[in-house]
């Protein structure tokens, strides 16, 4: 993998910001994707769904958009976790943006962070790397705030993604009590808003959506996890709802460890999205 810091200007924010991004090689390094030999997996392979890495149907890699936590920056998810093997393996390239502490969301005394992820990103990486713009090629993650986000992205922009996971994730942020861990925060962000019917409530907007309307969702949280309840709004809903959302709710908490397992079996499931 080709692994990249972005020092950028973001229009949207009016401020300079950061992200890392991870790009497939063909040529592989001895131990990595699968391989102990010198010189093994050199040349052009292909990515999910037989996409060839050097151009073909969807002219570029597909590309994962993966949202880091409350606590977490850009950096998170690569320190934390082996997701740079992992995405390797799988031939996608992974994009991880710097959002701070913002809820993915234009914030009401703030930056907007929302236009940034949503709209200009994908704009400014589709004409700074050689990955897939189509919808069947593009996914997004997160864990915990990141999870919200990656929801929040999919129901909202349902058009943009073809498939969409949160690990952890704050499912039910009306029910949450910000103070403990954020202090102003909500202030800073909602400005004493009502979350009920926005486009920061994950649940009026899965309650309002026409099932097959909104692409695949995938969950995961630990039943140690403080979210867990708001996890657990979210999968019963669905299912009355008849929308497509793989679940789990298995032992573990809100750690790094969970996280790191989760991710790649995000990875696993997504390629079938992609073929």
């Amino acid at each position: 993998m080709i692994r990249m810091r972005m020092d950028l200007f973001a229009e949207s924010l009016q401020m300079s910001t950061s992200a890392v991004v991870l790009m497939p090689q063909a040529a592989a390094e001895i131990g990595m994707n699968g391989t102990d030999a010198p010189g093994a997996g050199a040349g052009v392979t292909s990515g999910p769904g037989g996409r060839d890495r050097d151009g073909g149907a969807s002219d570029g890699v597909p590309v994962l958009y993966l949202l880091h936590g409350l606590s977490g920056d850009c950096t998170s998810w690569e320190r934390r976790t082996s997701i740079e093997r992992y995405a390797g393996e799988k031939g996608i390239a992974v994009v991880m943006p710097e959002v701070r502490r913002s809820f993915y969301t234009d914030e009401a005394v703030g930056e907007k962070y929302w236009t940034w992820v949503a709209d200009e990103l994908p704009q400014l990486i589709a004409r700074t790397f050689r990955v897939s713009t189509a919808r069947e090629d593009t996914f997004v993650a997160g864990l915990s705030m990141g999870g919200f986000g990656a929801f929040k992205l999919a129901l909202n922009r349902p058009g943009q993604f073809a498939a969409a996971a949160s690990l952890s994730g704050v499912m039910d942020l009306a029910g949450l009590d910000l103070s403990e861990h954020a202090g102003s925060m909500a202030r800073r962000i909602w400005d004493g808003r009502d979350i009920a019917g926005t486009e920061d409530d994950l649940l009026g907007l899965l309650r309002a959506a026409h099932p097959g309307h909104i692409p695949p969702l995938f969950l995961d949280c630990g039943t140690e996890d403080s979210l867990v309840d708001g996890n657990r709004k979210f999968i019963a809903l669905a299912g009355e709802r008849g929308h497509d959302l793989t679940s789990r709710l298995r032992p573990g908490a809100h750690t790094w460890d969970f996280w790191d397992e989760g991710i790649r079996d995000v990875l696993d499931w997504l390629p079938t999205r992609a073929r």
